[in-house]
């Protein structure tokens, strides 16, 4: 089944280290006109800041990957940013991070250091969605049946996304597609074969969320 993680919305975060600010913005983005817009509001913003380095991550297998040191020493900014996206396996994702510049050079070293660390800071504000293949379903059934129905569906935690009443009901629910199989099986039988169910297409669904760390 397939499968991916993004950022449930925008984060920021923000270090110092020794009187140099890191300001990290998490911006989801699903296009790189999307990410040239974030990055030209975040440069609008802090229009008095010496760098605004940056990666991003869109798509999925494979992902389009890129980045930017924006003025600092070669992969001190824009590659440790990266990584940071690449080690929470996210994509859909953008991270700016502006740096205000305090006095003391921090050297490479220190550059990766702070970078990283802010871009971490950052994410750990926008939090972590996982997303799942899933399958719109349109279940029909007669009076009688629709309390098994929603008993199953409860059971397996599927989303009911409508509930449409007439001589009939018809429920509009999500489920993911490696269990759709089951869980025809589980209706079918619940109802006596009485039940009717449709699948209308394929949808992405929310399966874990958790603070990004």
């Amino acid at each position: 089944m397939e499968a991916y993680s993004t950022v449930c919305g925008y984060g920021t975060g923000e270090i110092v280290e020794k009187k140099s600010r890191f300001i990290a913005e998490v911006f989801p983005v699903d296009s790189e006109e999307d990410v040239s817009a974030q990055i030209e509001k975040v440069k609008k913003q802090y229009w008095d800041a010496r760098h605004h380095c940056w990666a991003y991550v869109i798509g999925r297998n494979p992902g389009t990957e890129r980045m930017s040191d924006d003025g600092e020493p070669a992969g001190t900014a824009g590659k440790p940013i990266l990584e940071v996206i690449r080690g929470k396996g996210l994509t859909d994702v953008l991270i700016v991070v502006t740096r205000y510049f305090g006095g003391t050079l921090l050297g490479t070293g220190g550059l990766v250091r702070a970078y990283t660390q802010a871009a971490a800071e950052g994410l750990s504000h926008a939090g972590i969605l996982r997303k799942v293949q899933g399958v719109r379903l349109r279940i029909g059934t007669d009076y009688t049946g629709l309390g098994k129905i929603q008993y199953i569906l409860a059971q397996r935690d599927i989303c009911i996304r409508d509930t449409v009443y007439t001589d009939r009901v018809e429920i509009l629910a999500e489920a993911a597609a490696d269990g759709t199989d089951i869980l025809k099986k589980e209706i079918t039988e619940a109802t006596n074969g009485r039940a009717v169910i449709e699948e209308e297409g394929d949808c992405w669904l929310t399966v874990r969320e958790q603070p990004g760390e």
